[in-house]
């Protein structure tokens, strides 16, 4: 079996893609765990959120983390507590008010002990009581990760939206 193991890691490798900018790849075990580790961070953040497990989309963060969602809120970026991140998610999206988030194309960046994660994403907002009840955005994430004594954790987290439509009361009203 450990034979096929390797075989198996010596022939991903061999047909995984090149870089198309010429940057050395990462190779080895143990980049290819970081590389699966840090995108599984990213695309569980979404899943915590979207199941309403607060306690558990927080464990993905450091204790601080540096956010910025000017494209959406007009506010300039800023470094928060990640309870204070993880709290106004909460509150806005609770109860009657679901949303689904989905991300694709990952590409992962590593310097040192740190990861930087793009990919493009999409989430849809639901809730009645005033009109059209969705609404939805588009746009790139980018994760940054520092690696811990607990594993890797966000420190970073921006959103550039490209596109959105729908109802902006689903977006700016709190579920209840």
């Amino acid at each position: 079996m450990n034979a096929l193991k390797h075989a198996t890691f010596a022939a991903a490798l061999a047909l995984a893609p090149a870089d198309a900018g010429g940057a050395a790849e990462p190779s080895g075990w143990r980049a290819l765990a970081d590389e699966r580790a840090v995108i599984r961070i990213a695309d569980a953040i979404d899943r915590a959120v979207d199941a309403q497990d607060w306690k558990l989309a927080r464990s993905y963060f450091a204790d601080r983390v540096t956010v910025d969602f000017s494209s959406l809120s007009g506010q300039p970026a800023a470094t928060i507590p990640s309870d204070d991140l993880i709290g106004t998610w909460a509150g806005n999206l609770r109860g009657s008010k679901t949303s689904l988030h989905l991300r694709t194309n990952h590409q992962v960046i590593f310097e040192a002990d740190a990861a930087t994660v793009s990919s493009n994403g999409y989430a849809w907002n639901r809730m009645e009581g005033n009109g059209d009840p969705l609404w939805e955005v588009w746009g790139t994430y980018e994760h940054h990760l520092v690696r811990s004594g607990t594993g890797w954790k966000v420190d970073g987290f921006v959103f550039r939206a490209t596109h959105e439509r729908g109802n902006p009361w689903v977006k700016m009203t709190p579920g209840q």
